[in-house]
């Protein structure tokens, strides 16, 4: 089989309410050269055979795999199962329960033929809570910290990443280079969940010149059965967070010494987020109002 242009790949653990629509915003892409892996994560519910038969439905162009034990592995090892398998020189993702619109990978397949030192191109991503509630005015986008359409050199879109304020690349809108991602080493098993893009995307943006656009290319659903809403419903970002820059912090010295200035901004962030973990609350009668 020739070559794809584009490896999409789309992870999923128990998402059967939303696979099949994200599958769809892949199959419905203006542009034909690709083609989709979906790894599945150990998943109980029927996500497997959903995966299953679009593969039969598209052959040669749709895959599904899994882990060799069929355990849950969490997304790091799973998106990395996906790249495994992926046979294009670009490549993409997407969660179970996020879509890409259809001009999706045409655009910023265009966009990075035209800056071939570009090693991921991302853009705006909408936060999609009107699949919900049916009202447009829920959605909303987040700042992207600096002026798009343009390529930025690094670290300036990582030292936007670290502080966490403003919207940087999502797995659901980015695409990237394969060469460049498989010299990262893809994405790091020992997170599983909370914050495994961004332990990816902060080694990404500490070397690569970067994309950014404006354009709107994917919908990120909000809903609270994802990690991330369950993550901060338990409490659990600070501990997640503060994992992270610890862990990027030795990344950074065995990987990147001509960029130790970062480690200024990563213990001055870790030194922050221990503060607000463990401040006592003030009585409320001492609290301004």
């Amino acid at each position: 089989m020739a070559e794809p242009r584009v490896s999409a790949i789309i992870i999923v653990y128990n998402g059967d309410r939303y696979l099949s629509e994200a599958i769809d915003s892949v199959v419905a892409q203006s542009f034909l050269d690709w083609e989709l892996i979906i790894a599945d994560d150990g998943s109980s519910d029927r996500s497997l055979e959903i995966a299953r038969e679009y593969a039969a439905r598209h052959p040669g162009r749709i895959r599904s795999i899994a882990h060799a034990d069929g355990a849950n592995h969490g997304m790091s090892a799973t998106r990395n199962l996906g790249i495994a398998a992926a046979r294009a020189p670009l490549i993409g993702f997407l969660d179970c329960d996020d879509i890409w619109l259809p001009h999706k990978l045409a655009e910023q397949v265009d966009l990075l033929d035209r800056h071939p030192n570009a090693q991921m191109i991302y853009g705006r991503t909408l936060i999609w809570h009107s699949w919900r509630t049916g009202e447009t005015a829920d959605d909303f986008f987040y700042d992207l910290g600096t002026a798009p359409d343009r390529l930025v050199l690094p670290p300036r879109l990582l030292t936007i990443l670290l502080e966490n304020q403003s919207q940087t690349p999502t797995t659901c809108n980015a695409l990237m280079r394969s060469a460049f991602l498989r010299d990262l080493g893809g994405f790091e098993s020992r997170f599983r969940g909370m914050f495994e893009d961004q332990v990816f995307f902060a080694k990404a943006l500490l070397e690569a010149p970067t994309y950014i656009s404006s354009h709107n290319w994917a919908h990120y659903r909000q809903h609270k059965d994802s990690f991330s809403a369950k993550s901060a419903g338990n409490g659990g970002d600070g501990q997640a967070y503060l994992a992270f820059l610890f862990w990027f912090a030795t990344y950074v010295v065995r990987r990147a010494p001509a960029r130790l200035g970062v480690l200024t901004q990563l213990a001055r962030l870790a030194a922050q987020t221990c503060w607000a973990m463990i401040k006592p609350r003030r009585p409320s009668w001492l609290r301004v109002r």
